[in-house]
């Protein structure tokens, strides 16, 4: 009996976002408006899931609240199916894991695969891809992007970015406002995610208003760092005001390529250096050269899982992008995936296409040259006017709330041995 291919598989991996769920909601949502989508997988643990056989029935959950479930989702932090961090080999190099993972494509009757994420996971939906056309597969292979890092090329902006830039924006105002209440002259120095890409610590350029100009020096990976430049920018700045709040990547570097305070034997899995301390090693660096008094602090994993601060921009536009992904595979498409193509800033107007995986997949996107200032240490207006709308908006509906804290779909099945 031939099989018929009309089942869907979804998986996440990589870093989460408040907006990756959103993407899932939108295929979902897209696949129960075509009525061409049999059963509706999703692999708990990304491609890890897939080769141990670990999947959550998302049809059910569907045919049981769907516009409850749907909305619930599209507004709740971190991965509903769950993350992995694993790199499959290149498709025409002998692996087993190719064959197992198709085994189980081809028993479940899968027509279709989406798989959400950042450059990592775009490696994995390609190289599934890549295969499948090798073996004349009929099963169409979609990404979906998503990143808080911002560095996916051909795309304007990444789903997640939005809402981690609006969280690290308003964390950095509500930061400056502690720091001046006091008489003391003093440095704060706020360490934001970013290894090679600066967008995130560009974002707290948008912290500053008519009364806070916070943050007064920013620090990209984008430009080499130096430590007696940063002590004069210090300085500088000291002999004119009395507190200075800086931001700065976690990725800064030396003009040899070094980390500031990187532990550069330390590797993850696909290869990339694994950072420590940036904003700690500037604090303990300025205490000893000015003697004022200085602290550090790192943001970490707030800014992508601080659901609270979401922007409805970011959400709707990760929906609209499952939805995408969903109609392109039943259009005929495969390794493609959606991205953003930006129209105009003001008012803020897009429109959504379709390009390669292989255009995307290990690619990197930097903030531009022309977007950080002669100096080095602050971002340009032409960035601000990029990174503003991203931010705005409340999501609709509010989320329900119970007992003071948002409530979240149950992500129990993850939890399970």
């Amino acid at each position: 009996m031939s099989i018929q291919y009309q089942n869907c598989l979804i998986a996440q991996s990589g870093g989460p976002t408040v907006a990756i769920n959103a993407s899932l909601a939108g295929i979902l949502s897209a696949s129960r408006a075509s009525g061409k989508i049999g059963r509706i997988y999703g692999a708990l643990n990304g491609i890890q899931g897939v080769l141990s056989e670990r999947f959550l029935e998302l049809d059910a959950l569907l045919t049981a609240a769907p516009d409850g479930f749907l909305t619930a989702l599209k507004h709740s932090p971190a991965m509903y199916l769950g993350s992995c961090r694993y790199k499959l080999s290149d498709p025409d190099t002998p692996s087993s894991d190719y064959a197992a993972i198709f085994s189980v494509l081809e028993r479940l009757q899968i027509g279709y695969f989406f798989y959400i994420g950042g450059n990592d996971s775009m490696d994995t939906i390609k190289k599934l891809s890549h295969y499948g056309a090798l073996h004349h597969s009929p099963i169409r292979f979609m990404g979906v992007p998503k990143t808080i890092d911002n560095d996916l090329p051909a795309t304007d902006h990444a789903p997640g970015y939005g809402s981690a830039a609006r969280h690290i924006a308003a964390s950095v105002l509500e930061m400056a406002y502690d720091t001046y209440i006091y008489n003391t002259p003093s440095v704060l120095i706020i360490e934001i995610m970013g290894r090679d890409a600066g967008w995130l610590a560009a974002a707290s350029a948008l912290a500053r208003t008519k009364d806070s100009r916070a943050p007064h020096l920013i620090y990209l990976p984008e430009r080499n760092f130096s430590n007696e430049a940063f002590l004069s920018d210090i300085k500088g700045l000291l002999s004119r005001q009395k507190h200075i709040v800086v931001a700065v990547s976690e990725g800064i570097r030396y003009a040899d390529g070094s980390y500031v305070s990187a532990d550069t034997a330390a590797k993850d899995q696909f290869g990339h250096a694994t950072l420590n301390g940036a904003g700690k090693f500037l604090e303990h660096f300025i205490a000893c050269e000015i003697g004022c008094k200085v602290r550090s602090v790192e943001l970490n994993i707030l800014q992508r899982c601080a659901a609270h601060l979401a922007s409805s921009t970011d959400l709707d536009e990760s929906f609209r992008l499952g939805e995408a992904a969903l109609n392109g595979a039943l259009e005929g498409r495969s390794g493609q995936i959606p991205v953003i193509l930006r129209l105009s800033d003001n008012p803020y107007q897009i429109q959504l296409a379709y390009t390669s995986l292989d255009e995307i997949a290990n690619q990197e996107k930097h903030v531009p040259s022309e977007w950080i200032n002669e100096a080095g240490n602050d971002v340009t207006n032409d960035f601000i006017q990029y990174a503003l709308p991203l931010i705005q908006g409340i999501p609709q509906p509010v989320p329900n709330w119970e007992n003071g804290l948002p409530v979240f779909p149950s992500v129990c099945h993850l939890l399970q041995t």
